[in-house]
């Protein structure tokens, strides 16, 4: 169970480093328990607002059962239903917002946004995707590695292939916590933000964790015990599209870089995909594709996340 007093909000990796361990056996028992048709209700009476700048499938549906699941009421909240989009300030919001919900979940177009909002709300902010990180994404891809290799990250490494972006920072900075091997393979000017790679480092230096970066994706898929990717082009990146698309040849995800990793590696991709262009079919669709466990989880690490943070949630999970 999660020992220490939480954060107020969950806008990095980094604000839960230290509790990441028990946070992913507490998910992993959520799975459970909901498999088994075991649910206790410690959102009954809550109120989770979800305001959401962006489309988006996995994250919006899975906070909404997993609020759902734990009893409380989840409001989605697109940017037109809300005053932000006539020009209201974030301040503003998370003022009024505060004194109606229990806790926020934002998806936002720039962290900075995220930082206004948990610094002005009064209840717990989660981070559900901005243009530097994606943490809850990161619970839910080391719970599904974890659950490959049987609870050990120690001793394994992952390889990712594609852009240095927010889910490969939070990814950085998870590894980085639990101890496990990361090699990044990014093309020139698409490498990791350095301040988030410098961070992600110190966080090795105590685990014990290797984190390497390269420009080759053979190099970093030789021996992987994991291969993750990513879509080359993000919703805002589209005006770089042409210019992605040529800088990303080779950095496909496809059988014959699969065949470079470990015999018994799988392959990970936080979707939606991209299909033909940063991963194939045949290799997501096939055996060793772990990308559909990898979003079931998005479910029960966001159930962990929720009574991690929310105060009276936590209380009852005890």
């Amino acid at each position: 169970m999660v020992s220490s007093e939480p954060p107020d909000d969950l806008l990095s990796m980094r604000d839960i480093a230290p509790e990441l361990p028990a946070l992913l056996e507490r998910a992993a028992r959520l799975k459970a328990e909901r498999q088994w048709g075991t649910r206790r209700p410690v959102l009954r009476g809550k109120n989770v607002g979800m305001i959401f700048e962006k489309p988006s499938t996995r994250t919006r549906v899975s906070f909404e059962v997993a609020v759902n699941d734990l009893g409380g009421h989840a409001i989605y909240l697109s940017s037109r239903d809300l005053q932000l989009g006539r020009g209201e300030t974030i301040a503003d919001t998370a003022r009024v917002l505060s004194r109606y919900c229990d806790a926020l979940v934002y998806r936002a177009f720039r962290h900075t946004d995220e930082v206004e909002l948990a610094r002005w709300a009064t209840i717990p902010v989660i981070n559900a995707l901005d243009d530097l990180e994606h943490p809850c994404q990161t619970v839910a891809d080391l719970l599904t590695m974890r659950e490959r290799w049987r609870g050990r990250f120690v001793g394994h490494r992952v390889a990712w292939v594609g852009d240095g972006n927010n889910v490969l920072h939070s990814l950085l900075l998870g590894a980085a916590a639990v101890g496990l091997d990361v090699t990044a393979a990014t093309p020139a000017k698409y490498e990791p933000n350095p301040e988030i790679t410098r961070a992600a480092l110190e966080l090795a230096a105590a685990s014990g964790a290797k984190l390497a970066f390269t420009s080759d994706p053979k190099e970093a898929a030789h021996g992987a015990d994991a291969l993750y990717t990513d879509v080359w082009v993000s919703m805002g990146e589209e005006a770089e599209q042409a210019a992605r698309e040529a800088a990303f040849q080779g950095f496909q995800v496809n059988s014959e870089l699969l065949g470079l990793a470990a015999q018994d590696a799988f392959v990970l991709h936080d979707l939606p995909a991209h299909r033909g262009q940063e991963i194939t079919d045949e290799v997501l669709d096939g055996s060793r594709s772990a990308a559909w466990d990898q979003a079931e989880n998005r479910l029960h690490a966001q159930k962990a996340i929720l009574e991690y943070l929310v105060p009276t949630a936590r209380h009852l999970a005890r």
